[in-house]
């Protein structure tokens, strides 16, 4: 039986359910086990379960767990991810697709993926995806924030809380940007595509259950924002506050600008 981590702090931000650990192990493993727990969970009650997944480093340990839970038929499950750098070659390294084939898809088989193909006409391929997304409601949605607060490619220039499409092609802000380079993903910032195709905000926001995996110091205003500013585009994570059923899991390293706060 692979053990649980206990937060080290709770808190709950309007709707929001905010879980604080030691550090990033126990973050990706306290949520992949509720994640993994919430699937069993909805596969006992429904014939499938229906899943969007962020595909970044934050990810890395959240994924490790999931992979290795038991007891969960993947072959019921539909996979879909929530964005896609424009301009990028098929077999580049940093394409989100192959991030989430790599570290989800290719280790546990689901019964359907979807995933985006940004090297079709952009028209085209926000239309072919938006309607795969449509076709029935999204049941678990495990995301991050970024470090400009963006949730998906949501930056704050173009993040839209009441937006009418389904998935759109977006300019990304300097700051997410310079954030690939932080994560490792590109040597510099000349190397890192200026568009991207991204669900929006409702559709992220359309899941029953939302997992927000946030580790590291690089974080921490993100979180701030996200936590105590006002619900605001100017942090698009803010809005996951007014959500029904989210968690938000930290690391000490992401929640450090409120240690002093009581």
């Amino acid at each position: 039986m692979i053990s649980h981590p206990l937060p080290v702090r709770t808190e709950r931000v309007d709707r929001l359910k905010v879980r604080v650990y030691d550090h990033r192990d126990a973050v990706g493993n306290a949520a992949g086990a509720d994640v993994a727990a919430r699937i069993r969970e909805l596969l006992s009650k429904q014939e499938r379960v229906r899943m969007i997944f962020a595909s970044a480093p934050s990810q890395n340990e959240f994924l490790q767990r999931l992979v290795r839970e038991e007891g969960i038929d993947w072959s019921r499950i539909t996979v879909f991810h929530m964005d896609e750098y424009i301009g990028l070659p098929k077999d580049a390294p940093q394409r989100f697709s192959r991030y989430l084939m790599e570290h989800l898809i290719s280790r546990v088989n689901p019964g359907e993926v979807h995933l985006i193909d940004s090297t079709r006409p952009m028209e085209q391929e926000c239309r072919r995806y938006g309607n795969l997304i449509q076709r029935a409601p999204i049941d678990i949605v495990c995301l991050g924030i970024g470090e400009n607060g963006h949730l998906a490619f949501n930056d704050p220039p173009f993040a839209d809380f009441e937006d009418p499409e389904v998935m759109k092609p977006v300019e990304l802000d300097e700051v997410c940007r310079l954030q690939q380079v932080h994560d490792g993903c590109f040597s510099d910032i000349s190397a890192v595509p200026t568009r991207a195709l991204t669900l929006t905000i409702p559709v992220l926001l359309s899941g029953r259950f939302l997992y927000c995996i946030v580790p590291g110091k690089a974080k921490r205003e993100a979180v701030l924002s996200a936590l105590y500013g006002p619900i605001s585009t100017e942090c698009p994570a803010s809005i996951l506050r007014r959500h029904p059923d989210c968690t938000l899991y930290l690391d000490r390293d992401a929640w450090g600008v409120r240690e002093d706060h009581g």
